[in-house]
């Protein structure tokens, strides 16, 4: 990228007045009234919101890159609705190619090996868990990619960083750049992707994606306990180490805290998976055991017992949410989660008011990528049916916006805001802010500037 020229964005809201925003060299150098200057590119702004750039505290970003290529059944209600959308995607992909199923879950009926074969005679499938952690592969792919350690019916778990290299020369390499393009049109200018590799080469894959463009926004990275002491490739930032409190099978507490060891030995923070209430257990017992640090986070808290929240708040750990996923799965919650554990789902409201930093994400793509989506939802606890779920754990607009414009090294901390000095990470909207917010929509984003480069513009 070259840099961008002078550019001076007029009648822009910003913090509730109307000035213009001046921008040199990818940082901000003045905000006021009358700022253009001659020679200055100028983008009338019409009185619209102008916002530092959404941060989006955990996504997967190659697992983004390979869901735009995938079949995604999550919206079908039956196994008969689950076959015919296989099979339908098996006379439409050409032969040869790769086939990636995702969004299973128990009501597409048993899976396993020798359905996937029936359903797609002759091609490789990987079909993946809501979850995101496990895989299902037909007979055909399990020879392509050779021995994977998969079970009698053909899973795998958590086999992601083992399978990756296999994966890519198999299917191709993963289109980041489309990844970027979304981000871009939702007004992200910044992620950590919390994916727990386990090797350097989800790493290089990102960092050659910002190398060329095709990742424009910053990106911090995870990585699991084995790359707690390796070094992030210069174009990514090093964020905490992800550990996996396992749903299906929790490790034991010596386990988990020789994880976290692992962490603090290379002087680092520890993201903790934590999706039922026996995994935030186990978690807090292993924090007691280690010792909690300022920017250890709890990653989804999809179960928090009210019971919970103070002792979180007292060893001063940080909630990375996603109330998104209240209306893409609520009407699935509220028929099968277990009665006692829906009043706790996704908290918001009750970790604020404890003094828990809450960060806003989206864990794009098991959920869905708009974080403006997320924001509506943290309001109105709606689910897609339009039930209500946790509606004590609303939160006002602007607080549900400010969960996703915290710094990506601070997640729900103060938000960002617009100043001199500061990096020309921007997004304009279309109207102004108290007009967008109450209907929070990713089409009100018009322009998004990282560094000062426009990276979307709507027109």
């Amino acid at each position: 990228m070259t840099a961008p020229p002078s550019r001076t964005i007029t009648r822009a809201e910003v913090a509730g007045s109307v000035v213009d925003v001046r921008v040199t060299e990818g940082r901000i150098v003045g905000v006021g009234p009358d700022l253009r200057r001659p020679g200055d590119e100028v983008v009338d702004a019409g009185g619209a919101a102008l916002l530092p750039g959404l941060h989006d505290h955990h996504v997967h970003l190659l697992a983004m890159a390979a869901a735009r290529r995938s079949v995604d059944v999550a919206a079908c209600p039956d196994p008969a609705a689950f076959a015919e959308a296989v099979a339908r995607a098996d006379r439409e992909v050409p032969a040869g190619r790769w086939l990636r199923v995702v969004g299973v879950d128990e009501r597409h009926g048993p899976m396993g090996a020798d359905r996937l074969d029936r359903l797609a005679p002759g091609r490789p499938v990987r079909a993946q868990h809501r979850s995101g952690a496990a895989w299902a592969l037909s007979r055909v792919a399990q020879a392509a990619v050779g021995p994977v350690g998969a079970d009698a019916d053909g899973w795998i778990h958590r086999a992601d960083a083992a399978l990756r290299v296999r994966w890519a020369e198999a299917e191709g390499r993963p289109d980041l750049a489309a990844v970027g393009r979304r981000l871009a049109e939702l007004g992200v200018t910044g992620v950590t992707d919390a994916t727990p590799f386990d090797d350097d080469g989800g790493f290089g894959l990102l960092a050659a994606a910002r190398r060329a463009g095709h990742l424009p926004q910053q990106i911090a990275v995870t990585g699991g306990p084995a790359l707690a002491a390796a070094p992030a490739p210069t174009e990514l930032e090093r964020g905490p180490v992800k550990v996996v409190v396992e749903d299906h099978a929790l490790p034991s507490p010596a386990d988990l805290v020789a994880a976290f060891r692992s962490a603090r030995h290379a002087g680092r923070a520890v993201a903790v998976h934590c999706v039922t209430r026996a995994a935030l257990v186990l978690a807090l017992v292993a924090w007691d055991e280690v010792g909690a640090e300022p920017s250890d986070r709890i990653e989804h808290g999809s179960v928090v017992p009210l019971e919970l929240v103070a002792p979180i708040a007292e060893r001063g750990l940080t909630v990375v949410t996603q109330p998104g996923f209240v209306h893409a799965r609520g009407d699935r919650y509220l028929a099968e989660v277990e009665p006692d554990d829906v009043p706790h789902l996704y908290r918001c409201g009750s970790l604020i008011a404890a003094g828990v930093p809450v960060a806003g994400s989206t864990d794009a793509p098991f959920g869905p990528d708009d974080p403006w989506l997320a924001v509506r939802t943290a309001v109105e606890r709606t689910t897609s049916a339009g039930r209500r779920l946790g509606a004590d754990e609303a939160i006002a607009p602007d607080t549900a916006l400010e969960r996703f414009l915290s710094p990506l090294d601070a997640p729900g901390g103060r938000a960002r805001h617009i100043g001199v000095g500061g990096r020309a990470d921007l997004v304009l909207l279309d109207r102004p802010l108290a007009d967008a917010l109450a209907e929070p929509s990713a089409r009100h984003v018009r322009t998004t500037w990282i560094g000062g480069m426009v990276v979307h513009d709507r027109g």
